[in-house]
Order: C-alpha cells, then sequence, then structure tokens
C-alpha cells in the first residue's frame, strides 16, 4: 500500500498528481512529495519498522512507490560510529559520524536517492535512466541501472577526477562529458529531458529522488534510540540531502516514533560556499558561483535546493560554515588518523566544519 498522495510546490502550496512533473505550473517553484500522516500513523508503528530488513526500504511508507522497489535491496542502513578517539581530540563525549561511504554497491549516499528515482521512474513509464554527476551519482545510477538491465547515460564536466569515471565506465552507461561546470552539464540536461523521454534522476525524476536523502535521518534517528541528536552537520552541494533529512527527522515527530529536537548545520567548501555566504549575510537569496574547491564532488555553484537548505537551517536555529581546501585536507588526515575511516573531501568538508562550530560552542 502507498501512502503517498500529491505532489506539492513548496513556494506557492499548489499540489499537482504524483506522475511526472517536477516543478509548479503555476509559479515554477519545486515539487515535494506529500503523504497521508494519519493512514501511517493508524497502520504502521516503529515496532513494525524494527523488524524489517536493514535496508533503506525499511520505512518504505514515507517514500515515494506504489509497487515493490526494483532497486536497493542492499542500500542504507550504514554505520552511525561513536567517535570517541576523534571526540576526545575535540572535547566531545558524544560525537557521532554516519558513514554512508559503507553504501551498497557504490559506496556513497547517493545510492539512496538513486534506488527510490529508478523505482519509482519504472512505475511512471521510464525505461532509460540518465543523470548529471560529479562523480557519485553518475556511479550510482550505472550500477543500479546494470542490476535492472536498463540503458543509462551519464553526463559530466570534463575536468571531473579520472577515477570517478572509471567508477562509472565499469558498468557499462553511456558516457558524455562536456565542457563547462556542473551547472552547465545540468542545465543542458534540463533542456532534453522530455525531448528524448530520458528518467533525468536529477531533474525529471527530482521530486522522488530527493525523497531517497529521507533515509539517512530516519537511520541516526533510530539507531540513537529514535531520540533526535542535538546537532547534524552536513554537506550542500545541490542541497538534496539536508532538508530531506529535516524533512525526516520532522515526519518522525508527526508519527510520534522519534523525539527531542536538533539543529541542522550545512558544510561547504571555501570555493563553492554559495548557502554559506547567503546565510552568514543574512539574505533569503543567494548567489551562484564559480567552484574552485578540491572537493568536486559538492562542488555545485547554482544548488538547486540551496533555498531550502537556508529555510530549514534557519528554521532548526542551525548555522554553517565554510572550510578552505588545506581544512579539508587536514580533517581528512584527522579523521583517518584518529577512528581509520578516510573519506573523501566531502567527507573532509564536513568534519572541518565541525570542528569550527564545536569552536564556536
Amino acid at each position: 500500500m502507498s501512502y503517498f498522495r500529491s505532489l506539492k510546490c513548496r513556494v506557492c502550496g499548489e499540489e499537482f498528481a504524483p506522475e511526472t512533473q517536477f516543478v509548479c505550473l503555476n509559479c515554477f517553484g519545486p515539487l515535494e512529495v506529500s503523504y497521508d500522516y494519519d493512514s501511517i500513523r493508524r497502520q504502521v508503528s516503529r515496532a513494525d519498522v524494527s523488524k524489517r530488513p536493514l535496508n533503506l526500504w525499511r520505512y518504505r511508507e514515507l517514500l515515494p512507490i506504489a509497487r515493490e522497489p526494483i532497486a536497493g535491496d542492499h542500500s542504507g542502513w550504514t554505520p552511525l560510529i561513536h567517535a570517541e578517539n576523534l571526540g576526545r581530540r575535540l572535547g566531545m563525549n558524544a560525537l557521532y559520524i554516519k558513514d554512508d561511504s559503507s553504501n551498497y554497491p557504490t559506496l556513497s549516499y547517493k545510492d539512496r536517492v538513486v534506488s527510490v528515482a529508478l523505482s519509482r521512474g519504472r512505475e511512471l513509464g521510464y525505461s532509460t535512466f540518465a543523470c548529471a554527476s560529479t562523480g557519485n551519482l553518475g556511479n550510482a545510477v550505472s550500477a543500479h541501472c546494470a542490476r535492472i538491465g536498463a540503458p543509462c547515460i551519464i553526463f559530466v564536466p570534463s575536468d571531473i577526477e579520472r577515477a570517478k569515471i572509471t567508477g562509472s565506465l565499469v558498468f557499462g552507461p553511456r558516457v558524455i562529458a562536456l565542457e563547462g561546470t556542473y551547472d552547465d552539464v545540468n542545465r543542458l540536461c534540463s533542456e532534453i529531458g522530455d525531448e528524448y523521454g530520458w528518467g533525468f534522476v536529477n531533474v525529471n525524476l527530482r521530486p522522488y529522488y530527493t525523497e531517497g536523502a529521507k533515509t539517512i535521518g530516519f537511520e541516526i534517528a533510530e539507531q540513537m534510540g529514535w531520540r533526535l541528536p542535538d546537532h547534524v552537520v552536513l554537506p550542500t552541494a545541490g542541497g538534496t540531502l539536508l532538508p530531506k533529512a529535516y524533512k525526516a527527522f520532522q515526519e518522525l515527530l508527526i508519527l510520534g516514533w522519534a523525539e527531542g529536537s536538533c539543529r541542522f548545520h550545512t558544510a561547504q567548501a571555501e570555493g563553492c560556499a554559495p548557502v554559506v555566504r547567503a546565510l552568514h549575510q543574512g539574505r533569503e537569496n543567494f548567489d551562484p558561483v564559480k567552484p574552485n574547491t578540491i572537493a568536486k564532488s559538492i562542488a555545485i555553484g547554482n544548488p538547486a535546493d540551496g533555498q531550502t537548505v537556508l529555510q530549514a537551517v534557519r528554521e532548526s536555529g542551525g548555522w554553517g560554515e565554510m572550510a578552505s581546501d588545506p581544512e579539508i585536507l587536514s580533517a581528512i588526515r584527522l579523521l583517518a588518523e584518529t577512528e581509520g575511516i578516510f573519506t573523501e573531501p566531502a567527507g573532509g568538508t564536513t568534519l572541518a566544519v565541525a570542528i569550527k562550530l564545536i569552536e564556536q560552542g
């Protein structure tokens, strides 16, 4: 049984049928999936959830699919690590790391969002899937498409790290490298999605794709005994992750499955920090930037959901900071030395910002 009811505009509140539409026809605002929480509350309990397989679909009532999922049976439910050694170094006794680098099959949180996008996309009639990517998303779409036997096209900036492209090519997609930034690539994908009838997971399937990011929030709450942490620090690239983790916590509170309150903090690299700069300047809107950072997987200068990040951070009473490339590298080394975890620059950015926030009290 499905519990999602409509696509609702985050700007004007207009509601639409949960089909292939991804922008509001009235104001061109982004659309978000809405659910029948009363029915979920009556028919499902967190005790029911706890008996299910340890993957992202244990929260399926809060995900936008009508039939059985076709991807993600082994994605999600990644470790929540009590980082005691790192915590002692930073003067914190309750510091935890959600290690999404252990996601199956491509070792990033993108396996979550792609699993949901492909499952819903197939329900909507798409047979070929595509994406604009800075690396991790392309890897995930390629791998999951290989698993379900679907053709796959990946569009990437031409300066992306070669190792990231290798991670996609091994699964046999068609990879197209374009001159320009990720934002240039994404703009092209927005223009050609409808023309070719492809399911672009982060464009015309975006309302469903982004819902997959909620599962990281659901897991954190459940792994902490259904109590929300006091603070969460998350990286911002396109802006999907933080607002959806925030939405996940709100949904758990609505259902009565969790208790507590949490402040959300956004982390960006200094060379690509449009959201953090807007936050520091007290502005409602952010100015797009041209990325210049080693943290290429989060180097999106015009984040599609940047406004939603600002809103979630402010509503939760949180904050945000940026990290320089040397600070990112230092944080990568610190995490490796203290916890035996070797993260990429996005993870280094998150830790470097967390350290700044701890120093700020």
